[in-house]
């Protein structure tokens, strides 16, 4: 399409007349009132879709209609003609560049990028034929039954018009039922293929390539194929350059929204105007584009921009060709006209039935979900729309022969685009209801069953927690629940089906709940993105393995998944090895073994000077002109005894370098590769030498001549040696891309265990049966265990990569904190709106410096590890204290450190390396056959690596450790010996034995009751500071008082209790109930995490965090 004077009205003979409809201005065109009539077709757009909302055919025909009026009005009153001339001379090009650019953009934007990535070659086959069946069955049947004198490049032109498939009315109706993303995918893919496949063959014909004399099969082949690539290569390059610009974080909405709406429209012109197609260009473009490559809620803004213009757009195009289509002469309009538009109705949507029937095998194949009911579904959804409306004034521009009545062109086309819109759309919803597509399958209804049941406990939870303020106390709760009770209908399965499902089994519900956590995990991985704790490509990364997965039946991603995914650094170490053998490495003799031989001595200087070692490497420059003009057969023939003499100058430099080195180094020379390759270039040489020699005594012998040549071109191996000045930069490089993929690994793998974290929260949401919760609380488990042990090893085989990243990580959280501490006290109007926009730049810009942080950081030493053990509060007394005592302490693989059953020696921090912990089940404290779950056998594992520590509560206790501890690396330890801890506790009584249990409590808490506590502020230093949190100690038959006024949780973390008005037992770990009012110590000694309610700050605040220590 680089013909931008192509119009509605510029025809290829100059006595065609000069518009496509109506007549020509015969008056002196003035000053006209075209945005008038713009305006007011948007304000009528405007006002059709305010009041009928769901019913975007008819305002569309409204529209139709209102510009057909206004163009017959044009066509028989100057005054109206004068107004919509502007419009007939339009080019139609131009109005294919204004339109069409944004609208495309946004249907690719809308595709799943990965559900196309795994089903690419379907869904392009998919197009391939639906194009083809357009082309061939359309084009039969416009020959066949137009009565219209239309030539045979005209039909063809106009049946590939009107198969093109709306990339965006094509799916509407179904995304409104709640159909799955994956079919309207695929569906918009195959519509963006047809588009692309259109706009190139209609290019093609407006070069007029196909009527050139010089028509060539393969240069057209070739031609189709670059421009598709190079479309691809320039819509990918524009995605990489908005996505740049729209994740910098000091770029604002409207200048994000300004920008990418500019590049996208850029996009097309340059690449239009080179010749390629701009269409597959922006296709490229929306499907690299995803949430993550934009800031957080950008893409929501852009994309309600894009529906706005597009929506724009579509009112336009169809009140524009409206007017057209009433421009022209209506004695064209018979009733032909009518019967031949149900003919086409009835082909397309013919012809969509045999691409449904040709590509299902297919589909069937690459998805199980896939069967007869999609198939019907799919078959009419081939609705047409402005894409097509958009193509049908070229069918007129291209068409060989004149048409007396052109506008039928639009007619038809409009005319077909308004029927699929209405007929198809409201089949297609009709269809997925009654085949039972739109309901929920038995799983997913009792999955939303559970998600419902908790969102209302959660409403009756804050009902009953307001029913106790006193300001509320006047209030009508009965109405309040009334109104509060949630009644939604979930869409049920027809009593035909209904019987297969109503019992589903074991693997149905797996497979479900499978799906579930797939979506929850991506959800986590872009949560995840979007706080900074997960770097782009990571979560990129993570979400592409995700979505790979997720159609494979019974398939819950593991790490090892993921690795496959990535496809790591193996051949970047293989690489940096065989680098680091090639680079060389001097082998320096001592100068004590040639005593005092001054001969011996003055080459040994030479040779191990930099000047010798910079000299070979001169020489291998020098000698790149000779070996040009060796290889220049005119230059060759010009200077034969030049090159000749250069040679042996050469030769002989090449000999005496070696020859210095042997003279030195002996038999050492050879055990170096490279000095090898050096003798070997002397050899040759001095070979290549001799043939020359040869061949000028006998200058006849062809065979001597021939192998001459060929010696002569194994010169090339003098330049080889130049290897050794790039290999140490190669290595260097190498080693930053090692580096860069291990920081990707950690970060990737991190985020899976997060993603884990996440789900299991919500595994009782996911499925209401024990047995399911159970299996995927195992695969979970099994999944993050296996995840934690990848950690390790990353951990432990690049701990300074590691290091820079927990760093970097810890600074971006810091600065994240502040950056929400700072929009509180704006939203409180403690700062003004100018300091926080200031303050907002200056953390905004630390953040960005991050991007600049060092890839590795060099490893602390043992004694700075002390640091990190939490209970100490980097307390200079303390860690001087146990700096003294503390041992460093190496234990090789398959070491063990501790053995289940054995008497606790002390704690072991870990410096680096990995260990194994495995267990039986925790007891808390409590006799196994007192617990609910006594006959539980399962084998607990645990994977710990640097910064963990080993045997705090068997030390605290005194008792036997209920774990074994097996190096899975060699492992570096910091070890505190019982008796060194015990002096520190009587030194520092009684505070240090009260912070390591807190310790260990809020640990508990988190792992077993995170979901819980999930709006809770337990960090360690917060409460031992503020008494948010504190620990209470109970004996046997002691007794404590629980006021659950000031206390919003109490949680039981060792021991067992029992509530003394009740006499119901509770077993460490849970969360004591809100009945229960006061409880009784039932084992020798039960340990009780307190979280107090939110309340004023009180003088005796500090009293009393020191008071709950000196109860311990």
């Amino acid at each position: 399409m680089s013909k931008a004077n192509v119009s509605f009205w510029v025809q290829k003979e100059g006595n065609r007349p000069d518009l496509l409809c109506g007549r020509a201005a015969d008056y002196t065109v003035g000053k006209g009132h075209f945005l008038i009539l713009v305006w007011s077709t948007l304000v009528l757009g405007g006002l059709l879709r305010a009041f009928l909302k769901n019913s975007e055919v008819i305002v569309l025909t409204i529209l139709s209609l209102f510009g057909f009026l206004i163009g017959q009005l044009a066509y028989n009153f100057v005054e109206m003609h004068q107004v919509v001339y502007p419009l007939l001379r339009t080019p139609s090009f131009s109005l294919y560049c204004y339109f069409s650019p944004l609208i495309i953009f946004m249907a690719a934007l809308d595709v799943d990028f990965y559900i196309l990535k795994n089903m690419f070659w379907q869904v392009f086959l998919a197009g391939l034929i639906s194009f083809a069946t357009t082309f061939i069955l359309i084009g039969y049947v416009v020959l066949k039954f137009n009565k219209n004198s239309w030539d045979l490049q005209s039909c063809l032109l106009f049946s590939m018009a009107l198969g093109v498939t709306d990339p965006i009315y094509s799916v509407n109706s179904l995304k409104t039922i709640g159909i799955s993303k994956m079919y309207t995918d695929v569906i918009r893919g195959e519509s963006m293929v047809v588009c692309g496949f259109t706009s190139i063959f209609f290019a093609i014909f407006q070069r007029g390539i196909l009527q050139m004399s010089n028509f060539r099969e393969l240069h057209v082949i070739m031609g189709l194929t670059f421009d598709v690539l190079g479309s691809i290569a320039c819509g990918y390059w524009c995605a990489r350059i908005i996505q740049f610009i729209l994740t910098d974080l000091f770029s604002n909405t409207l200048t994000n929204i300004i920008f990418c709406i500019s590049m996208v429209y850029m996009t097309f012109y340059i690449v239009e105007f080179w010749g390629m197609s701009g269409t597959v260009a922006l296709a490229t473009v929306g499907l690299n584009l995803d949430s993550l490559s934009f800031k957080p809620r950008i893409k929501l803004i852009i994309t309600k921009f894009l529906i706005m213009f597009s929506c724009t757009f579509q009112h336009l195009i169809y009140t524009f060709f409206g007017i057209v289509i009433g421009c022209g002469e209506i004695k064209y309009f018979q009733f032909h006209t009518v019967v031949f538009i149900f003919i086409l109705f009835v082909t397309v949507n013919f012809v969509r039935f045999v691409t449904v029937v040709l590509v299902s095998p297919v589909l069937i194949h690459s998805s199980y979900e896939y069967n007869w009911r999609w198939g019907i579904v799919t078959a009419w959804s081939g609705i047409k729309g402005v894409f097509s409306l958009l193509f049908a004034p070229e069918v007129h521009n291209l068409a060989e022969q004149r048409v007396e009545s052109p506008q039928l062109f639009i007619l038809y086309i409009q005319v077909i685009s308004l029927m699929t819109l209405g007929i198809n759309s409201y089949m297609m919803t009709r269809l997925a209801w009654t085949l039972d597509l739109c309901v929920l399958s038995i799983p997913r209804q009792m999955a939303m069953q559970n998600a419902i049941k908790h969102i209302q406990e959660m409403i009756q939870s804050r009902i009953t927690l307001f029913k106790t303020e006193k300001l509320l106390t006047n209030v009508n709760w009965t109405l309040v629940e009334e109104k509060t009770k949630i009644e939604y209908i979930i869409p049920v399965i027809s009593s035909d089906n209904k019987a297969k499902e109503e019992f589903p089994t074991d693997e149905v519900l797996i497979e479900e709940a499978r799906l579930h956590v797939a979506i929850i995990q991506i959800s986590s991985f872009e949560k995840q993105c979007n706080d900074g704790v997960l770097s782009v490509e990571a979560a990129r990364t993570l979400i592409g393995a995700t979505k790979s997965y997720c159609h494979i039946q019974g398939k819950f991603m593991s790490i090892y998944d993921v690795s496959t995914y990535v496809r790591a650094r193996s051949w970047l170490v293989k690489f940096k090895n065989m680098l680091t053998f090639l680079e060389y490495h001097k082998d320096k003799t001592p100068l004590i073994l040639y005593g005092h031989n001054k001969f011996l001595i003055f080459i040994y200087h030479i040779v191990f000077s930099e000047e010798f070692e910079n000299a070979e490497h001169i020489i291998g420059i020098m000698y790149i002109y000779p070996m040009i003009m060796h290889l220049w057969p005119t230059a060759r023939k010009l200077n034969v005894s030049g090159l000749i003499f250069v040679n042996y100058y050469f030769v002989f430099l090449y000999l005496l370098e070696s020859a210095l080195k042997i003279i030195i180094l002996k038999r050492k020379y050879f055990h170096q590769h490279w000095n090898t390759l050096e003798f070997s270039i002397v050899l040759i040489g001095i070979v290549d030498i001799f043939c020359i020699y040869f061949v000028r005594l006998r200058p006849d012998n062809l065979i001597l001549i021939q192998f001459t040549v060929i010696i002569g071109y194994f010169r090339i191996i003098r330049f080889f040696p130049l290897l050794k000045i790039i290999i140490p930069l190669l290595i260097n490089i190498v080693d930053v891309q090692i580096k860069k993929r291990l920081s990707l690994t950690y970060s990737i793998t991190k985020g899976y265990i997060k993603s884990l974290e996440d789900t299991k929260f919500l595994i009782r949401q996911i499925s209401s049966r024990k047995s399911i919760d159970q299996k995927l609380y195992e695969i979970l488990e099994t999944n993050k265990r296996d995840a934690v042990k990848e950690l390790g090893l990353i951990e432990h085989e690049g701990r300074d990569v590691v290091i820079a990243l927990k760093t970097k990580q810890a600074i971006r959280n810091v600065i994240a904190k502040a950056l929400k501490s700072l929009t509180f006290l704006s939203s409180r109007g403690i700062i003004d709106k100018y300091e926080s926009v200031e303050m907002n730049k200056v953390l905004l810009e630390k953040i960005k410096s991050l991007n600049n942080f060092p890839m590795a950081i060099p490893l602390p030493t043992p004694d700075k590890y002390l640091h990190n053990i939490i209970w100490l509060e980097n307390k200079d007394v303390l860690i001087e204290f146990f700096k003294e005592r503390a041992k460093l302490a190496y234990f090789d693989y398959g070491d063990v450190i501790c053995k289940e059953g054995e008497m606790p020696q002390g704690i072991y921090l870990i410096i680096s390396g990995m260990a194994i912990l495995e267990s039986s089940p925790p007891t808390f404290g409590i006799d196994r056959s007192l617990r609910p779950d006594r006959e539980s056998t399962t084998r607990f594992t645990e994977y710990c690596t640097s910064g963990d520590i080993i045997g705090e509560l068997s030390c605290l206790l005194k008792r036997e450790i209920e774990y074994t501890v097996i190096c899975e690396t060699i492992l570096q330890v910091c070890f505190i010996s019982l008796e060194d801890l015990y002096e520190g506790f009587d030194f520092f009584w009684p505070s240090l034995e009260y912070k390591i249990w807190l310790k260990l409590a809020l640990g508990i808490a988190h792992q077993y009751f995170e979901s819980s506590l999930v709006d809770e502020d337990l960090k360690f230093q917060k409460c031992v500071m503020l008494n948010h949190a504190y620990v209470e100690t109970l004996s046997s038959y002691n007794e404590m008082s629980i006021d659950n006024v000031n206390m919003k949780f109490v949680i039981l973390v060792y021991g067992s209790v029992i509530d003394t008005k009740t006499e119901v037992p509770y077993f460490a770990p849970c969360i004591l109930p809100k009945t229960c009012e006061q409880v009784q110590g039932t084992s020798d000694l039960s340990k009780l995490l307190v979280i107090q309610a939110p309340a004023p700050d009180k003088n005796d605040g500090n009293a009393k965090v020191m008071g709950k220590g000196v109860a311990l």
